[in-house]
C-alpha cells in the first residue's frame, strides 16, 4: 500500500468511526505578540540584516515609498517572484506602474501580521499571516502563511523569494 492509499484509508476509517465527514486539521495562523522583537538579534550581522528587512516592510511594502527603494535594494536585485522583473527598476515598476500603489507616510513600526522571522548567514525569512477565501465554503475565510526571503549583501537586499504564483494583470 502506498502512502496516498494509506492516508485515504486512515481518513475513511476516522470518518466511519466518528461520523465526521470533513476533517479540519488546520490551526489558525496568528501574528506574533511582539513582532518588532523578531527583527532583532544579539548577533550584530544578523541584527543588521533583519533591520534591512524591517525597513523593506515599513518603507516599501507598507508605505509604498518606492522612490526610496535604492536605499534598501541593490541595482541587480534578483527577483524570484514570477510577477515582477529582476533589477531595481523592474521591481519599482511592478509596484508603481503595474500595481499602481501610492506612497503614504512611513510608520515607526510595521503593521504587517508577522508570525516569525529567521535569519541565517545572509538570508532573512519572514512569515506573515495571509487570509484567503475558502473555496470549499463560499463566504468563509481561512488563514495560511506567506513567506518572503531576502539575501542581504552589503546592507541591501540583493535577492528575493516568496510563495507567489503568477497573476493575470
Amino acid at each position: 500500500m502506498n502512502l496516498k492509499t494509506s492516508m485515504m484509508a486512515i481518513a475513511l476509517a476516522v470518518t466511519s468511526i466518528t461520523g465526521v465527514t470533513a476533517l479540519h486539521a488546520q490551526e489558525a495562523v496568528v501574528e506574533a505578540a511582539d513582532k518588532d522583537a523578531l527583527f532583532t538579534s544579539t548577533d550584530p550581522q544578523l541584527n543588521a540584516n533583519k533591520q534591512v528587512v524591517y525597513d523593506i516592510y515599513r518603507v516599501l511594502l507598507e508605505a509604498n515609498n518606492w522612490d526610496k527603494a535604492g536605499d534598501l535594494l541593490t541595482e541587480r536585485y534578483i527577483q524570484h517572484n514570477p510577477n515582477a522583473a529582476s533589477g531595481l527598476d523592474g521591481v519599482v515598476k511592478f509596484f508603481t506602474e503595474t500595481l499602481k500603489v501610492q506612497p503614504t507616510a512611513v510608520e515607526d513600526k510595521i503593521k504587517s501580521p508577522v508570525v516569525f522571522v529567521t535569519a541565517e548567514g545572509d538570508l532573512v525569512t519572514v512569515g506573515t499571516v495571509r487570509t484567503e477565501d475558502d473555496p470549499a465554503n463560499p463566504g468563509q475565510k481561512y488563514t495560511t502563511t506567506w513567506y518572503d526571503t531576502w539575501r542581504i549583501v552589503d546592507g541591501k537586499a540583493d535577492e528575493h523569494w516568496d510563495s507567489a504564483t503568477k497573476m493575470a494583470f
